[in-house]
């Protein structure tokens, strides 16, 4: 990480630390007083855009359910896939804790940050000690997207918004795979509300 001055904030982001088993102590080692935020979603959904990204790169991938399923018949979920494994927020939030006080996190609503940007990013001001500057104003709806931009800064030729790898239209799921996972994140959910002390309302 560069050097911080008194009245900087130095930022860092990837969605692996997370769900990364070394990533706690290795971050606490460099400094035990860095605030967290971590931006969650529905499992379900995670788990299905991330399996729309893969296919994208990958179009000869077996379908969503031949991956979530250990097999059909059982309907048992396979947790070694990363998608299915990456939305177990209480299992990852467990690791951090024995790091971090929970003091340390700001959980920010995926849903929310896509209903409104400028009221979850007012949260993520607040956390970091930072005068609430980006407000509304700042975001239009791109409806080709489906998803918030942020509009031109100043002196920009075009606004700023998510990557061609971000709003693709996801593959049709037959829906009792998706209830299937809904019941096997349920208990997850719910313990991951009890820890954050937020209810994200997935189900």
């Amino acid at each position: 990480m560069p050097r911080t001055l008194d009245g900087q904030i130095t930022m860092e982001k990837t969605p692996s630390y997370f769900v990364t088993k070394e990533a706690p102590s290795r971050v606490c080692t460099m400094n035990c007083q860095a605030k967290l935020i971590v931006v969650v979603r529905d499992p379900v959904t995670r788990a299905v855009s991330d399996y729309t990204q893969t296919l994208s790169k990958n179009p000869g991938l077996p379908s969503f359910q031949n991956l979530a399923l250990k097999n059909s018949s059982t309907g048992l979920i396979d947790t070694t896939w990363s998608a299915v494994r990456i939305g177990l927020y209480a299992k990852h939030l467990e690791n951090w804790l024995q790091h971090f006080p929970l003091s340390h996190f700001l959980f920010v609503s995926g849903e929310r940050l896509v209903s409104d940007p400028a009221g979850e990013m007012g949260r993520v001001q607040d956390f970091l000690g930072l005068k609430r500057v980006v407000s509304d104003k700042h975001f239009y709806f791109n409806q080709t997207k489906g998803f918030p931009c942020l509009k031109k800064p100043e002196g920009s030729s075009r606004p700023r918004c998510l990557g061609k790898s971000k709003g693709r239209p996801h593959p049709q799921i037959p829906s009792e795979v998706l209830q299937r996972l809904r019941d096997f994140y349920r208990p997850f959910n719910h313990r991951f509300y009890q820890m954050s002390g937020q209810d994200f309302g997935w189900d």
